[in-house]
C-alpha cells in the first residue's frame, strides 16, 4: 500500500520547500490531543496544558476530530487555492487569509473528512448541494458521537459561522501558546528549508525527496513519487506544483495531502528520531509475521543467546533438520537472523538490534 503522486510535466521550479505556520499549529493541536503519538514532546505538551486557559481547553474539544486523527487539510489551505501554485504564508495571519479564500464547498468537504469519511481522492456531489450526501454525512457523524453530530449540523447549516469560529479559535491558540512555540521552531524549519532547497537545485528532486524521508522514492522514468504508507491514494501535480512542508512537531507522521483538485503536499518531520533506514511496510509486515509463529519465537530465545547450527536447533526443539531449516529461512528472509560459516558448520544467530527496534518501527509505520 502506498500513495502515488504523478509528476509528469513537473518542472523543477514548480517544486517548493516552504514552512507553514498554520500547518505547524495544526500539528501542535494534534500533539496536545494525542500526546501518545509524540513521546518526544511530553515536556512541551505538559507545559502548554498546565498553563492553558480552561475555556480555551474546552473549545479545543469542540472540534478536536479536525486534528486528533492527524489533522485536517484545512490547516494547509494554500493547497486548495485555485491555480494550485499558491505557497504557504509567512505568518499565521497570512495563512488564515488563505483559509478564507477556500469556497464554502471546499471548507465543508475538508471539515467533514474525519467526521463522515467523505471521498478523498475523487470528486462527487458535495454535502451543501446534495440532499442525499448531506443525509449520509449526518448519519455517519451521529455514529461517531454527539459532538461530531452537533458540529456537522452547524457546519452544514451555516458554514460562514463555523469558519469564523475556527479562525477566532486559531487566533486564540496563537496568542495563548503557539506564537511562542513558533518563534522557537521557525529557525529549525528555515534551516531545513534552505538545506532541502539547496539539494533540489544542486542534485535534483530525487535527492531532495530521499532527504525528506527514506519512505519517499522517485521513479524518474515513470514520473511517479511513491510514499510508503499504510493507505492507498493517487494524485497528480497536473498544471500545478508540488510542495514540501517541514514540521518540527510531526514525527512520526509523514503526511501526504492528495485531495482531489488540490495541490499535492508532502508534510514531513525534521529533527526527528527517525531511524536512518527504517524498513518498508512490506518488510515490517514480514518481520511481524515471522515472529508470530510459536516455534520461531522459541528458536529466537536460543538464537538471541548464542549462535546455533541447524542440527543443534533440531535437537533442542525435537524437530527434523528440514523443519528447522524452513523456519530459519523465514527468519532470514525477514532480516531477523544472520548466518555465518565456521569451518564445516553454518551458524545462525538472532539480530538482536533489529528485533529491539521493532517496537519503534511498528509505531513509525502505522502512524506514518
Amino acid at each position: 500500500m502506498s500513495v502515488h503522486i504523478d509528476i509528469a510535466g513537473l518542472r523543477q521550479e514548480q517544486v517548493a520547500v516552504v514552512p507553514s505556520p498554520l500547518a505547524e499549529l495544526g500539528m501542535a493541536l494534534h500533539a496536545l490531543s494525542e500526546p501518545g503519538h509524540h513521546p518526544g514532546l511530553q515536556g512541551w505538551v505538559t507545559g502548554v496544558t498546565a498553563r492553558l486557559d480552561p475555556h480555551l481547553a474546552d473549545r479545543m474539544c469542540e472540534a478536536d476530530f479536525l486534528w486528533r486523527t492527524t489533522f485536517s487539510d484545512l490547516f494547509m489551505p494554500f493547497a486548495g487555492v485555485p491555480g494550485r501554485s499558491t505557497l504557504p504564508g509567512a505568518t499565521l495571519a497570512g495563512e488564515l487569509d488563505l483559509l478564507d479564500k477556500l469556497t464554502d464547498e471546499q471548507f465543508v468537504d475538508a471539515a467533514l473528512e474525519f467526521t463522515c469519511a467523505q471521498p478523498y481522492c475523487s470528486h462527487g456531489p458535495d454535502a451543501l448541494s446534495d440532499g442525499e450526501v448531506r443525509r449520509r454525512a449526518l448519519e455517519l457523524a451521529a455514529a461517531r458521537g454527539p459532538r461530531q453530530l452537533r458540529f456537522s449540523e452547524r457546519l452544514l447549516a451555516d458554514p460562514p459561522r463555523i469558519r469564523a469560529w475556527l479562525r477566532q479559535f486559531l487566533q486564540d491558540c496563537d496568542e495563548a501558546f503557539f506564537a511562542e512555540t513558533w518563534s522557537r521552531l521557525r529557525h529549525q524549519l528555515a534551516a531545513d528549508t534552505r538545506h532541502k532547497t539547496d539539494l533540489l537545485r544542486r542534485k535534483g528532486l530525487a535527492e531532495a525527496l530521499a532527504a525528506v524521508s527514506p519512505a519517499v522514492t522517485l521513479d524518474e522514468a515513470a514520473a511517479d513519487i511513491t510514499v510508503d504508507k499504510l493507505g492507498e491514494g493517487r494524485t497528480t501535480t497536473g498544471d500545478g506544483g508540488l510542495l514540501l512542508v517541514p514540521t518540527s512537531l510531526g514525527w512520526p507522521h509523514l503526511a501526504v495531502l492528495h485531495r482531489h483538485g488540490w495541490q499535492p503536499v508532502l508534510h514531513y518531520p525534521v529533527g526527528s528520531p527517525e531511524l536512518a533506514a527504517p524498513p518498508t511496510l512490506e518488510q515490517l509486515a514480514l518481520r511481524m509475521t515471522a515472529l508470530s509463529h510459536p516455534v520461531r519465537m522459541r528458536m529466537c530465545r536460543h538464537l538471541a543467546r548464542s549462535a546455533y547450527t541447524t542440527g543443534e536447533l533440531a535437537q533442542v526443539h525435537g524437530m527434523t533438520a528440514p523443519e528447522i531449516s524452513r523456519h530459519l529461512a523465514v527468519l532470514k528472509k525477514a532480516g531477523l537472523i544472520t548466518t555465518r560459516r565456521r569451518g564445516r558448520y553454518v551458524l545462525h544467530q538472532l539480530e538482536v538490534t533489529v528485533v529491539a527496534r521493532l517496537g519503534s518501527e511498528f509505531l513509525e509505520g502505522i502512524l506514518r
